[in-house]
């Protein structure tokens, strides 16, 4: 018969130090609150910690909030139990993934994408209070998307027309051949019938789209191309007036940057360019965005948009990481831009990088921020 000796003073020893590594953890994530600055009225704190590089947001019908990760190979359901403002419930769904940084909810089933596949969990909220042991059952949505890594993160989301969205970008800083060669990159497409119809043409790389509360239109983040000095060109956010629009890339960048490879070629392209309704500053790396359709902040947030700036990697004094809201007309044109946080940047040194809002049902937004490996929770108190 085997024996085992538990050790019952070397397992509370442990168990010791553990709790004293969580409440570390946990302390230092909250400290670093308050290097980040946030319009008067607002509190930021922080939803969830301890994560893996942590992306696109979705919520569920009964309050389940569900991350993808970036650089993990797992996707997990977040739940705020006695609604204090912290998830201490953690629950996985999925595992063995490949970059699973998209998730969306719809009708009740969960979507989330890795690099070329797009898998679906039905009824996710039966699953998830169950309390089951077993990882649910998951099937193959799509799996026809390219499998380059390269700008080959997704993010996903279904429109008012019921469809899932999804980008492609293009496998390398500047080029033209692979969009030649395969129409699927280089832009953004709807998933209709088993087929990509696409809906924005010429994007370098999106990994952020919504849609406005009013008119219905999607709006989408757009990242600048590398290369062609500090201040050139300007990211974008964009607006799809008629579905198929070109928006210049390789040709050209921002509203009037005309690119030294390909922009000789202008004249032999028989299409409309249409210019991005803000700039957003070079080499800022826009990220997700949303819009607030909620009535919990001031009035002029209402169906006005939010865009993540990731922060820049090769600019000789770093640009971007922070967030940034862009006060839109009744209409949806552009009025003005303004910081909403910064801070994670100082003396050239970040020690956060945002990645994608995401409105809750109850009016608060979310925050990934896939540096810090945090989710903070922005509410407003007046």
């Amino acid at each position: 018969m085997l024996k085992f000796n538990t050790h019952p003073q070397r397992i509370n020893r442990l168990n010791l130090i553990f709790a004293l590594f969580f409440v570390t953890f946990f302390v230092n994530a909250n400290s670093d609150l308050d290097k980040l600055n946030i319009p008067n009225g607002f509190h930021i704190s922080i939803f969830a910690d301890n994560l893996e590089s942590p992306r696109q947001i979705a919520e569920t019908d009964n309050g389940y909030v569900i991350v993808g990760s970036k650089k993990g190979n797992e996707i997990y359901a977040f739940y705020d139990k006695d609604l204090d403002g912290y998830a201490e419930k953690r629950i996985l769904i999925a595992d063995n993934l490949q970059n699973p940084t998209g998730v969306t909810v719809h009708d009740g089933d969960l979507y989330f994408a890795e690099i070329d596949t797009i898998w679906i969990v039905k009824k996710i909220d039966n699953w998830l209070d169950s309390d089951s042991q077993s990882l649910p059952i998951k099937e193959i949505f799509m799996n026809n998307l390219p499998s380059e890594t390269w700008h080959g993160f997704k993010y996903i989301d279904f429109g008012p027309d019921g469809n899932l969205y999804i980008p492609v970008g293009v496998p390398c800083n500047i080029c033209l051949e692979p969009q030649t060669r395969d129409n699927r990159f280089a832009a953004i497409h709807k998933y209709v019938n088993g087929e990509l119809i696409t809906v924005a043409d010429g994007v370098r790389n999106s990994v952020g789209f919504d849609w406005h509360p009013v008119t219905n239109k999607m709006y989408f983040s757009d990242n600048g191309r590398d290369w062609l000095g500090d201040d050139s060109p300007d990211c974008e956010l964009n607006v799809i007036d008629k579905e198929g629009s070109f928006y210049g890339y390789p040709f050209k960048h921002a509203k009037d940057v005309i690119d030294p490879e390909f922009g000789h070629l202008i004249s032999s392209i028989d299409r409309e360019f249409i210019d991005p309704i803000a700039e957003l500053g070079p080499h800022v790396a826009p990220l997700g965005i949303t819009f607030y359709d909620h009535n919990k902040f001031p009035p002029k947030y209402r169906n006005s948009v939010f865009v993540a700036l990731h922060g820049s990697w090769n600019r000789t004094k770093k640009s971007g990481y922070k967030l940034v809201f862009i006060q839109l007309d009744d209409d949806g044109n552009y009025i003005s831009q303004e910081d909403f946080i910064t801070g994670w940047l100082s003396n050239e040194s970040a020690w956060g990088r945002p990645v994608s809002p995401f409105i809750m049902s109850d009016g608060s937004m979310l925050l990934s921020d896939d540096k810090h490996n945090v989710i903070y929770k922005i509410s407003y108190k007046g």
